[in-house]
């Protein structure tokens, strides 16, 4: 499931297909067709995986309606397969909201990447995102990994330079085949303008054929979402980054990047 928060939907009416599983369905029903924000797109939330509930720190929450971006939520809801006749739905999500004004607006950030896996391969899909928005301090405090069936280790990075030095703090690494939730991140780490948000995902196919980045379970997803908060600005105006991806972009081809942590990067 993923929320997002729109200036406008996709449409009015109360249920419609995204149109990014593209699986037949038997069903009589016929939902329109639309993307799940009209515009002013705003990732808010993911979950996969049964994971738990995520609770934001003290003091900082989405800003939504009123003066903010964002003046309706849209939930989007993939589903491994479609219902029977018989069966009924009931995934949705409980939002806890305050009419008090908070000291810190949250936000979320996506490192995702295009490209294709062999057949038969390990393969290291890889992004990297420089921070060039003036005047903006983010303070990361979860992350959330997501693949689908070829992902082995996803691992996200803050990327800094000092004095000539380059070096690499790490935001959170998980296999994405454990639940996949918003996970604290550990270390007080900030991003500032001309820092660098990286990640990588480490894939593992013994398939025959090649598998390319896509939204249905046949494809593969190399994502990582990094949620933070701002004080005394607003959120990022960039939300999404997305690399070209295997065999088009690595870390080791990028000239902005020297010392990489590559067992590190690829192992839990």
């Amino acid at each position: 499931m993923v929320l997002y928060g729109c200036s406008e939907p996709g449409t009015e009416d109360p249920v419609w297909n995204c149109g990014e599983m593209q699986m037949a369905s038997n069903s009589h029903k016929t939902y329109m067709h639309s993307t799940p924000c009209k515009s002013g797109s705003n990732i808010m939330y993911a979950w996969a995986r049964d994971a738990p509930t995520l609770k934001l720190p003290n003091g900082v929450g989405f800003k939504v309606g009123g003066d903010s971006k964002i003046n309706y939520l849209v939930l989007q809801v993939h589903y491994h397969r479609t219902f029977d006749e018989d069966e009924t739905d009931n995934s949705g999500i409980y939002l806890h909201y305050t009419e008090q004004q908070l000291d810190k607006q949250a936000g979320v950030y996506l490192l995702a990447t295009n490209g294709k896996i062999p057949p038969n391969s390990i393969e290291h899909m890889e992004t990297s995102c420089p921070l060039y928005e003036t005047g903006k301090v983010i303070h990361p405090f979860a992350y959330r990994v997501h693949t689908h069936e070829l992902g082995k280790v996803v691992a996200g990075y803050r990327v800094k330079n000092s004095n000539g030095v380059q070096t690499w703090d790490l935001l959170g690494k998980r296999d994405p085949m454990t639940p996949q939730m918003f996970y604290p991140i550990e270390k007080n780490i900030t991003v500032k303008f001309g820092d660098i948000l990286a990640a990588r995902c480490t894939m593992e196919s013994r398939r025959n054929t090649v598998t390319r980045i896509g939204a249905t379970s046949d494809d593969e997803m190399c994502n990582f979402y990094v949620m933070y908060w701002v004080e005394g600005t607003e959120p990022l105006e960039q939300q999404i980054c997305v690399s070209e991806g295997s065999p088009r972009y690595y870390w080791y081809s990028d000239p902005y990047l020297t010392n990489i942590p590559d067992e590190e990067a690829s192992t839990l």
